[in-house]
């Protein structure tokens, strides 16, 4: 389970915090989705996850346990990030890539063991990169690039996922696949907890939905819950319809033409 409780977090010389007050529990075996605007802080509460900006106030825990209190090998036995953006120093075999999940499982004097490889594989498996593995990171298309980096984040066997806008450059098919494996991995007993501008994608897999605005929970709950033309058109400052998607029933969002003055 990942918590987060009334998060308050500042990048250096910012006037206002990026995240103010945020709480947040992701617990096993559900999807829990962060979703909002531009600047609405939900990358900022990524790179908080991954020590990368420091807490003013609040917690965030793995497992019952503080992250500040892990060292970074356990943190990353615990949960799994795939973050929005990387710039890999140099291109490295896609399999090689996908290895690099089992970094925090591999001790100073241990080996490379036959469970390490099955980790690798199923990883493979799982993101239907199995044509990639023979290539260089740097042949990849960016959607390519994703799933690889979503692979990795399998191997790592963590009890949690983080994806910060895991389906960028992802065509619609690719989409669905990756939407249906996070919510695989949910029903197998993981905390997926997933930050997305993907909104009709989010009410189709998502248990909850967290919307964020100006730093703040503007609206959390069921995707029925949060996904109201009155709620997004405040936020997302731009009329909007909330319709039923005919294949599921799940609310799904239409913008309209035209912004209303």
């Amino acid at each position: 389970m990942i918590k987060l409780t009334e998060v308050v977090a500042r990048y250096p010389r910012a006037a206002a915090p990026a995240v103010n007050g945020v709480s947040i529990v992701a617990p096993r075996g559900r999807v829990t989705a962060v979703v909002g605007p531009n600047g609405s802080g939900k990358s900022t509460l990524v790179r908080a996850l991954l020590g990368l900006i420091p807490l003013e106030r609040g917690a965030i825990a793995v497992d019952g346990e503080e992250i500040a209190r892990l060292d970074p090998r356990e943190r990353a036995r615990r949960v799994a990030v795939v973050p929005q953006r990387e710039s890999p120093a140099f291109p490295l075999p896609v399999r090689e890539l996908i290895a690099l999940g089992r970094r925090p499982h591999l001790g100073a004097l241990s080996t490379w063991s036959a469970a390490d490889t099955r980790a690798v594989d199923d990883a493979i498996m799982a993101a239907g990169v199995g044509e990639l593995v023979e290539r260089s990171s740097d042949e990849l298309s960016g959607g390519e690039w994703q799933r690889v980096r979503i692979a990795r984040g399998l191997a790592q066997r963590a009890s949690s996922l983080v994806l910060d806008e895991p389906t960028t450059f992802l065509d619609v098919a690719h989409e669905m696949s990756v939407f249906e494996l996070l919510a695989g991995l949910a029903r197998d007993g993981m905390a997926v907890l997933l930050v997305s501008h993907q909104l009709n994608l989010v009410a189709r897999f998502a248990d909850e939905i967290v919307l964020l605005h100006h730093g703040r929970v503007a609206a959390a709950g069921s995707p029925s819950t949060v996904m109201r033309g009155d709620v997004l058109e405040r936020v997302y400052e731009w009329p909007v319809v909330v319709v039923r998607d005919p294949a599921v029933g799940a609310p799904a969002l239409v913008p309209l033409r035209g912004r209303r003055d």
